[in-house]
């Protein structure tokens, strides 16, 4: 079996290499190629994904390639996790959406947008390459953001081999399972609404409701994502949000602390980025000099996970954090596409989540409309669960939310200007007077990777 991982240049790459070649064994792995139009990030981070691979699978057949045919021929799995125009365009574009007074979130936010207009096309062509070149049955894994508008672009345009992918839900159970002193898949989420705007219906251990438990406990508040919000609003509420409702529940306070932030998120990652590549380059072979590397490596993502929406909350993580590249891998977007490779595999009908069309999931969704559900994978595909008499408050906001993605989706696949102006007007986070101008400063800083008609 054959992983390709397009996007293998990426910070996050020692992840993916230790979650694969961890389970490799067990699955059946025996080739991986990671890909990258940045020789320079793949040479880096590339070679510490290599090392880190070898640690866990010496036996492993492990390439590095700038080519993406190349990593894509053969690949039974595919995981894509791009940047096209890297760290700098996601602080221009977060720079010039929130001079507008609007808040400038990458993926649910305005800024989405802009970002969808670059990872559209790249993604589009991936999908088209691995039609030509990938295995016989291959499915594709996209991890790109945004994936909730990419996943829905991608499956009106007729890819039905790809799956959105995020380690967002899976992260907050284990959160809990943490806070509740628990070990690793004692707790069950159920899960609807869309990516990065999803709710649980219910959390359970061993077949008990524990959401309530979990709502109720002050130290919540505390150790788990839910520190994001104020605990008398989940205990009126009643159900577990996604974090990133933060922006939904919380507009005027997230713009407020935006604006008045030195930097925002891009800006930060750019930074910290920028400042890990160029210690990481002088010390030369990063596969050569992995111990070294992986000390400058933890320093920097450890700053960058404390600093986790910290800017938009007041909230900051104050946790000592260390990339070990042997110790059992759980979590991470690499974990959730391993668990569906577990699952098809091995021919046992198996839940987890994923972004998929909802097929009936939601009555407030149509059923080719994409959303992000625990599921059933077995077999016969991807059935996602179907969730009744949810709070009218989530259904308004998944709806509202599904008609920006849908009209997202069409300005991407036909690069129609009044289609962006349309999509933003639709966005609850965006004023009515911000709509044509921001689609304007969008287009204007796409333009070297995509035209749109103005029209």
């Amino acid at each position: 079996m054959k992983i390709a991982v397009i996007g293998g240049g990426g910070v996050r790459s020692p992840f993916l290499a230790k979650s694969i070649s961890q389970a490799a064994g067990k699955l059946g792995v025996t080739e991986v190629a990671f890909s990258d139009t940045d020789p320079v990030k793949l040479d880096i981070y590339g070679k510490m994904a290599k090392k880190t691979a070898y640690l866990n699978a010496p036996e492993l057949k492990f390439t590095l390639t700038t080519d993406n045919s190349e990593a894509i021929s053969g690949a039974d799995y595919i995981i894509t996790t791009i940047r096209p125009g890297g760290d700098g365009m996601r602080r221009a574009e977060e720079s010039l959406t929130i001079a507008e007074g609007v808040i400038a979130q990458e993926t649910v936010g305005a800024a989405g947008l802009s970002f969808a207009m670059r990872t559209y096309p790249a993604l589009e062509d991936i999908c088209r390459e691995a039609r030509s070149n990938a295995a016989e049955n291959f499915k594709i894994f996209n991890f790109t953001n945004p994936v909730g508008i990419v996943t829905e672009a991608l499956s009106e345009a007729g890819y039905d081999f790809q799956y959105g992918i995020c380690d967002a839900p899976t992260g907050m159970l284990d959160s809990f399972e943490k806070l509740l002193g628990l070990g690793e898949g004692r707790l069950k989420g159920e899960v609807y609404g869309l990516n990065h705007l999803s709710f649980f219906a219910s959390i359970t251990l061993d077949g008990r409701d524990v959401t309530d438990r979990i709502i109720n406990d002050p130290a919540a508040y505390e150790k788990t994502e839910l520190a994001f919000f104020e605990p008398d609003d989940i205990v009126r509420r009643g159900y577990i949000p996604n974090e990133y409702l933060y922006y939904y529940f919380y507009p005027e306070k997230a713009l407020r602390n935006m604006m008045k932030a030195k930097e925002l998120r891009g800006a930060l990652i750019e930074r910290l980025n920028r400042a890990m590549t160029a210690e990481l380059i002088k010390l030369g072979d990063t596969y050569k000099n992995y111990d070294e590397a992986l000390k400058i490596f933890s320093k920097y993502h450890g700053a960058r996970e404390n600093a986790y929406m910290s800017l938009e909350t007041g909230k900051k993580r104050l946790k000592r954090w260390a990339f070990d590249p042997l110790s059992p891998e759980k979590g991470g977007y690499a974990s959730v596409a391993l668990r569906f490779i577990e699952i098809e595999k091995s021919g046992v009908p198996e839940d987890m989540i994923l972004s998929c069309p909802s097929r009936g999931a939601l009555g407030c969704l149509k059923s080719e409309e994409t959303g992000e559900f625990s599921v059933t994978v077995s077999a016969d595909g991807v059935v996602p669960h179907r969730f009744e008499n949810i709070p009218e408050e989530c259904a308004d906001i998944i709806s509202e939310m599904k008609k920006f993605e849908r009209a997202a989706a069409q300005a991407l696949r036909f690069r129609s200007k009044s289609a962006v102006i349309k999509a933003l007007s639709l966005n609850p986070l965006v004023p009515d007077d911000k709509a044509e101008i921001l689609a304007e400063k969008y287009i204007e800083l796409n333009r070297p990777y995509v035209e749109y008609e103005d029209n």
